[in-house]
Formats: C-alpha cells, sequence, structure tokens
C-alpha cells in the first residue's frame, strides 16, 4: 500500500498514550494495514497491543467470538459484526480501545445491497460501541487504503 498513514497513525498513538489507553485491530478486508499504519509508528508498543486478521468467518468467530449465527443473519460485512468484531478484540486482548473493519475490497464479492467498496467499521471501548458503514469507489488498493484512512480518523474522534 503506496498510502503515507504516518502522520494519522501518530496522531493516534499521540491520543491513546496521552490517555494512558491501548489499542487492539479487528481486521478483515485491510488484512493488517490498520496494525501495520500503527506499528510504522516509533515507540507504539506503548500504545498498541495487538491486532486480530480474521479474514474467513470461521476466524471470526474463533478468535473473535462473532456468533456464527449473526454473519448468517446478517452477513459478514455488516454493522452488527463489525460491532462484535471490535468487541471480541477487546475481550481477547489487554486493550482499552478497539478498532474493527469487514467489507468488500474488490473486485469481486458484491452481493445485493452490498456492492464493491461497502466497508462496515465499530470502534469499541469497555462502554460503548459505534459502528458505520460506508461504499468507498475505486479498485481494491483504493478501497483498503480508503478503509484504513477512516478508520484511523474515526479512532481520533472516537477516543478524543
Amino acid at each position: 500500500m503506496s498510502t503515507d498513514f504516518n502522520e494519522l497513525a501518530a496522531q493516534v498513538g499521540k491520543a491513546l498514550q496521552d490517555k494512558g489507553l491501548l489499542l487492539a485491530t479487528a481486521e478483515s478486508c485491510t488484512g493488517g494495514g490498520i496494525s501495520t499504519a500503527i506499528t510504522d509508528i516509533a515507540g507504539s508498543t506503548g500504545w498498541f497491543d495487538c491486532g486480530f486478521v480474521c479474514y474467513s468467518n470461521a476466524s471470526k468467530t474463533e478468535m473473535l467470538d462473532v456468533p456464527a449465527a449473526m454473519m448468517a443473519q446478517f452477513g459478514s460485512v455488516s454493522e452488527e459484526v463489525a460491532a462484535s468484531m471490535a468487541e471480541g478484540a477487546l475481550g481477547s486482548s489487554n486493550a482499552h480501545v478497539a478498532v474493527s473493519v469487514t467489507g468488500i475490497a474488490g473486485p469481486s464479492g458484491a452481493v445485493p445491497g452490498k456492492p464493491v467498496g461497502t466497508v462496515c467499521f465499530g470502534w469499541a471501548n469497555a462502554d460503548t460501541v459505534h459502528t458505520e458503514r460506508l461504499v468507498f469507489s475505486g479498485d481494491r488498493q483504493a478501497v483498503r487504503a480508503q478503509t484504513i484512512e477512516h478508520a484511523l480518523k474515526g479512532l481520533l474522534r472516537f477516543i478524543n
């Protein structure tokens, strides 16, 4: 991924560090891109706990306790699953804050009502979970880059 997320990831790191918080990530369509952006920042060990890359539905269930029935009902690309992924990342880590993404980066995978570019986000802490669904345009790399950027910007808002 050629997009440079250093400034944004550094802002997230500073916000986490200022509040004494640890972050966990739960990623599907980005394949670890958010974790990469975070760990590209020197000192991230002070505020990043761990990242889960759960591409298959089975891994979402096994690693993050996302109910299989939920994915069957809403689809793996849904705000419900994004919320469950974020909560699962908190429950399976020492983190205080989690971000999750699940989406259809393309070029295939679209289903009725969920075109290529559909991404669902989750941001969670012990008290609340915020979700969002967006549809990005562009090719696979563009969708993934926009997803990483939006996840980091959302983290900044969620932390502050």
